[in-house]
């Protein structure tokens, strides 16, 4: 079973990291759109184009204020998923390998 708990972890491992990708990504998005960026920067498409998949559908579920809180709940679900998940497969993974 130490396999399946190795296999395990590394998905934890790999999870954490890309939600941690996501998460500076957003951030990055959110603090340049406040410097009224040149959107046909290449580097400023690229922030867009990489978080736009996440955070389209939180828009299209948030009713609309004025202000774009997408990114705010985006951070949330990261934070929450990061948590939650990746603790409980980094938990489930030890409890494989040690057999316990």
């Amino acid at each position: 079973m130490f396999i399946l708990g190795n296999f395990v972890m590394a998905l934890a491992r790999v999870t954490d990291v890309l939600l941690t990708i996501a998460y500076w990504l957003i951030l990055i998005r959110a603090l340049i759109s406040w410097v009224s960026p040149d959107p046909f920067n290449p580097i400023v498409q690229f922030f867009y184009q990489s978080t736009e998949p996440i955070l389209a559908p939180l828009r299209k579920i948030l009713p609309p204020m004025g202000i774009d809180l997408s990114p705010i709940i985006a951070f949330v679900i990261i934070i929450f998923t990061k948590e939650f998940l990746v603790q409980t497969l980094i938990e489930f993974g030890l409890r494989l390998k040690t057999g316990g």
